[in-house]
This record gives structure tokens, C-alpha cells and sequence, in this order.
């Protein structure tokens, strides 16, 4: 709970980018994690992934009910005598109803029944790391157009920069002090800046799309990013995490479950099947003189069982240990995987705090070098080139400042995910959360038409439809 509360507060904690009036309507982060979370198609995907899988639970449980069916026939019969000759012609007309309930088989539908549930556990952690992939696109696309933005403005004060450096070197060309290959230097660097801006403007547009798409928006005035979220205190304590409750891992643990149940089936499968059958109808097929429909009926119990079905059920019994093996490969592939990637994420938040904090001290040191050099070229002891390549230095700087804050950010929500904490409930998003038991508890247990139970999921499938 202590990770979870961080990450919300520092979520609702954002300092905002611009000044004034205009710190009332701008957009967090936690603004745009709220749209992606609601706009989501990948999400709405997902979530009907699940509800088919529920409906694979009912599918289960009304293998253990009663079929009824009804049968409407019409039989044409030609009659011949010993040589073929013709002696007379019957119709047939039938109608009735069959029923037939399986008693016993030997625990082969309670078998599936219990899959089908592991199966939907298994998709519902799927649809939990579909929503983590979901909100970290969300947050790397804000980021993106920070970054974009901030880069811009860094762009249009080198050029007002250069273009002082321009005026300047035409003014000591005037007096002589500088030569025409200082002033060609100059408006070099001032072209470029130039074109350097126009390509960061580009940016933010190409930002803006991509915030559009993760987003389901596109952006208005940007807060500052946050606080950075709380993750863990160590390496160590951040992997428990991962590995206690990352849902790939919990997802691969539910497929193993699966597996297994389906090897059960598989060997249940050479078993009889009891059951009782009633049939009820009328037929004109009787005999009677009249001609007239007469009830027919019939009630009995059937034992059947496989004797030879040409190697299938032995193929399908191999077929289904085979599955579980590779279900149990997967589980330790993806502890695996999910223990490395989390050891790739708590690093990448290290190098990128270590980054932001070397361009403080290299943005320092640039600014004191331009601020000398341009001093020095004043008193004719440095050259226009020199002064340009100092201000180039600390512009580098300056943008390896901005990279660096967009990363450390994303680092940190990369980490989170990680630990399988970038979730709407771990983060305190302001949504109404998408609860996967309310469809599962309406179809669980197969509902009919015209039932109560089917008539309430009558209205959640309407309210599913206008969304």
C-alpha cells in the first residue's frame, strides 16, 4: 500500500509547465492517463477477449443440463417385390421433441468447467498488462511532447542568439575588427539554428499525433511532469514485487493450471458416458388406417464408450501433455524474462538519474566557458568560430538536460511496469475501473432466455453496445 499511495499522490502532485491564469486549465499527466485508460480501443479489444472467455465457462456448464430438441421429418419410401417390381410407395410424416441429460461421464464436464474458469483468470491478467502497456504509451507520448516543445523553444532562443551573433560580427566587419570569414561563420550557424527549429516544430506535430493515438486526444497546454512516483527502496524488494505479482507471470501460472486440467480430460477421455434419453412425437408411419399423426414414444438409459477411434484419443492425450509442457516452459521463460527486465528497468532509472545530474554540472560549466569565451572574443583574444562553438556547447548541453529529464520519467514508469504496478488502481486514477467479474457473474452460470439472470445480461450487453 505505502508504493501504491506514493504513486498516486505524486501523480496528483503536478507542478504545472506554464505561468498565470493558465495553471488552472492545464492538462497533467494524470489528466492524460485518465483519457487513455477511457479511450482505449486496445482496451475495449481486451475486454471483449475476456467476456468470450467467460462465456466459455457457461459453454462448460450447460454441458452438465439437459438437451431438448425438436424434430420435424418427412420420409419417402418405394417398395419392390422379389423381382424388382414395383408394389408401393409410403410417406412418413414425423413430429417431436428428443431429450437427453448425460448422468455420468466420469467427471470429464466438471473437468472442463474448471479450465474454462482457469482460462478466464488467465485472460483477465492479460487484460491487465494490455492496460499497463496502454498507460505507459500514454505516459511516453506525454513526455514526447514535453520534450518537443521544451526542445522548440530552445531552438527559437539559439536562433534570437545567433542572430545577435550575426548583427554583431557585421558590426566589427564595419570597423574592421573581423573579416568576411567571420561574418560567413556566423550566419553559417544562424542557418542552421534555423533549420534545427524548423525541425523541432516538426516534432511537436509528430508528438502530437502520437499523443493522439495513446491518448484517443490530442493535447492542450501541458502541466510539468510530476513528482516522480515511489517504486521500490532496492533492487531486491522491486523483483518480489515482480515476481510475486507481475501479470505475465500470474497469467503463465493460470495457463499451467489449464494445461494440467486439459491432461485430466485427456485421460478421462477412454471413459463411457452414461446417459438417459426420451423421445416423444407423432408419426403417420404407424400403420394407422386413417392416416392420421398417432403419439409415439420412447425413455431409456445408453452407456457408450470408445473402443477403437483409430489412435485419435491416444494422439489428443499426447497432444495435451505436450501443451502442458510448453505451459511449463513458458511459466520459467517468463520469471525469467519478467526477473531480467525488471533488473534492465531498476538500471535504466540509475543511469538516467546519473545523466540528469552530469548536465547540471556540464550546463554550468558550458555557460561559464560561452560567457568567457564571448568576453575574450570582445577583447579580440578569441575568434567568432570559437565563441560559436562555445555557444554550440552549451546548447548541446542544454538539450542533453531535456532528453535526460524526459527519460528519467519514463525510467521510472518503465519500472513500475515492470513490477506490474502501472495500473489504474495502483497508480489512483480518477476512472470508473473496468470490473471484470460483473459480465463473468451474469454468465457464469448459463442463463436462458427470458430468465431473470438473462434478462439483466440482456442490459449489460445493451450498455456495452452504446459504449
Amino acid at each position: 500500500m505505502g508504493v501504491r499511495n506514493g504513486i498516486a499522490g505524486a501523480l496528483t502532485a503536478a507542478s504545472i509547465l506554464v505561468g498565470g491564469a493558465a495553471q488552472l486549465s492545464a492538462e497533467t499527466l494524470a489528466d492524460a492517463l485518465v483519457s487513455a485508460y477511457n479511450n482505449s480501443n486496445l482496451l475495449e479489444q481486451n475486454r471483449a477477449v475476456l467476456r468470450a472467455a467467460d462465456e466459455d465457462v457457461a459453454t462448460a456448464v450447460a454441458a452438465l443440463r439437459p438437451t431438448l430438441d425438436y424434430v420435424a421429418a418427412v420420409d419417402f419410401s418405394r417398395n419392390f417385390d422379389a423381382s424388382f417390381v414395383q408394389q408401393d410407395d409410403t410417406v412418413t410424416n414425423t413430429l417431436g421433441i428428443s431429450a437427453d441429460l448425460t448422468l455420468y461421464e466420469f467427471g470429464r464436464n466438471r473437468l472442463s468447467i474448471e479450465a474454462a474458469k482457469e482460462a478466464v483468470l488467465s485472460t483477465r491478467q492479460a487484460l491487465i498488462q494490455v492496460e499497463q502497456q496502454v498507460l505507459f504509451s500514454a505516459v511516453v507520448a506525454y513526455m514526447d511532447v514535453i520534450r518537443a516543445i521544451e526542445f522548440v523553444e530552445l531552438r527559437r532562443n539559439n536562433v534570437r542568439v545567433l542572430t545577435e551573433e550575426v548583427r554583431a560580427a557585421n558590426d566589427r566587419f564595419e570597423v574592421g575588427e573581423v573579416t568576411r570569414t567571420d561574418v560567413a561563420q556566423a550566419q553559417s550557424r544562424q542557418a542552421e539554428a534555423q533549420a534545427s527549429l524548423v525541425a523541432a516544430e516538426g516534432d511537436v506535430e509528430t508528438a502530437r499525433e502520437s499523443f493522439n493515438l495513446a491518448v484517443g486526444r490530442y493535447p492542450g497546454t501541458l502541466a510539468a511532469p510530476p513528482p516522480l512516483p515511489r517504486t521500490a527502496d532496492t533492487l531486491d524488494s522491486a523483483r518480489t514485487i515482480a515476481l510475486r505479482g507481475h501479470p505475465q507471470i500470474l497469467q503463465a501460472q493460470r495457463l499451467v493450471s489449464v494445461a494440467d486440467l486439459n491432461v485430466a480430460r485427456a485421460e478421462a477421455a477412454i471413459l463411457p458416458r452414461l446417459s438417459a434419453t426420451a423421445d416423444l412425437g407423432w408419426t403417420d408411419g404407424t400403420g394407422s388406417a386413417s392416416g392420421d399423426l398417432e403419439p409415439t414414444g420412447t425413455i431409456g438409459l445408453e452407456l457408450r464408450g470408445p473402443i477403437y477411434r483409430g489412435g485419435a484419443l491416444n494422439s489428443a492425450f499426447r497432444s495435451t501433455v505436450a501443451q502442458r509442457d510448453q505451459n511449463r516452459a513458458n511459466l520459467l521463460q517468463t520469471t525469467k524474462v519478467i526477473s531480467e527486465n525488471l533488473g534492465v528497468a531498476w538500471y535504466q532509472v540509475e543511469v538516467a538519474r546519473a545523466v540528469l545530474r552530469s548536465t547540471v554540472r556540464q550546463i554550468d560549466a558550458a555557460r561559464i566557458a560561452f560567457e568567457g569565451v564571448r568576453e575574450e572574443a570582445s577583447l579580440g583574444a578569441r575568434t567568432t568560430l570559437d565563441v560559436l562553438n562555445a555557444e554550440q556547447e552549451l546548447l548541446d548541453a542544454q538539450g542533453l538536460r531535456i532528453d535526460a529529464n524526459r527519460q528519467e520519467q519514463v525510467a521510472i514508469y518503465g519500472l513500475l511496469s515492470a513490477m506490474g504496478m502501472l495500473t489504474a488502481d495502483s497508480l489512483g486514477l480518477n476512472v470508473v475501473a473496468y470490473d471484470p467479474e460483473a459480465y463473468y457473474n451474469n454468465v457464469r452460470t448459463a442463463p436462458g432466455v427470458g430468465s431473470p439472470q438473462g434478462i439483466k445480461l440482456d442490459r449489460v450487453l445493451r450498455n456495452i453496445g452504446r459504449n
